[in-house]
């Protein structure tokens, strides 16, 4: 099925370029922007649309879609782009920007007559060029049947989380506190076997196919070993969500050591010059 919706796709890194590229696969007329234009400028050949100012992207847009760095990124982008908003225009929000910041773009959003799906995704590089993300979504009954369709042309799963907006956002950070653990994790266990003079490949082979086993340990473990630390997900971008993580939890009374943990292990990695790289990169650190 093809669908006529304009959709404006604010962030074209590795995961917008690839929703951007998805949704005109599928037929959605998309316009693209990004703060990097050149990052815009080569989804061209997609049947997408790059445009240089924010504002007309979203012009005449049915529905916007933010996939940007962080929380302020998005919050400086939608407020740039208000004065083009159709009244009641739908907003995508899919990037992972944290509890305050989620509910004040829900704040900004009510105010401004614009309807907001809170719908952060689970998924690096590889699944969002295939468009098999998982969607995490809230927002309300309002406008779900146009979200669904632009949820299936990028992902293969929408998990529906509430009707209103910030659960989707709280549930990301959970994921993502496991996420890190198992990288974490890997890492670990790779390097003590090395430094305790075992092959730490005898890791990965004796985990295969058992109860401990999973294809992103596979995944994450093999490349830790190739020194393979082509960007997915970016060690950077791991300091800025474990430490939503741990900001998070601060005010609960909850003691949450192995995420502590992870964001100095990131921190660290990130210091000693591999923030670009993938988070597979934690095994340098």
């Amino acid at each position: 099925m093809r669908y006529s919706q304009s959709i404006a796709v604010l962030g074209t890194g590795i995961i917008g370029a690839a929703v951007a590229r998805n949704l005109a696969v599928k037929g959605f007329k998309v316009r693209a922007w990004n703060r990097t234009s050149e990052k815009a400028q080569a989804l061209a050949v997609d049947d997408v649309e790059p445009v240089a100012e924010v504002v007309d992207a979203v012009t005449e847009a049915d529905m916007v879609i933010t996939v940007l760095k962080d929380g302020p990124a998005v919050d400086e982008a939608m407020k740039a782009a208000l004065p083009a908003l159709r009244r009641e225009v739908i907003w995508l929000q899919l990037g992972t920007v944290g509890i305050e910041t989620v509910d004040a773009l829900a704040t900004f959003a009510r105010k401004n007559g614009i309807i907001f799906f809170d719908a952060p995704v689970q998924g690096t590089r590889q699944p969002a060029e295939q468009g098999k993300l998982v969607i995490l979504a809230s927002g309300p009954n309002k406008g779900r049947d146009v979200v669904q369709s632009v949820f299936d042309a990028i992902g293969q799963r929408t998990v529906w989380v509430a009707n209103e907006p910030g659960a989707s956002s709280r549930l990301k950070l959970a994921l993502n506190s496991f996420v890190f653990a198992l990288t974490n994790g890997t890492a670990e266990a790779l390097l003590i076997a090395k430094t305790l003079g075992v092959d730490p490949a005898l890791v990965l082979e004796t985990i295969s196919g058992g109860p401990l086993d999973s294809g992103y340990f596979q995944t994450k473990g093999t490349a830790m070993l190739k020194g393979d630390f082509k960007t997915s997900f970016s060690v950077d971008n791991g300091v800025k969500d474990a430490r939503l993580v741990v900001d998070a939890i601060a005010a609960t009374g909850v003691c949450a050591d192995v995420a502590k943990a992870g964001l100095a292990r990131f921190e660290r990695t990130a210091d000693a010059g591999y923030g670009g790289k993938d988070i597979a990169a934690t095994f340098l650190a």
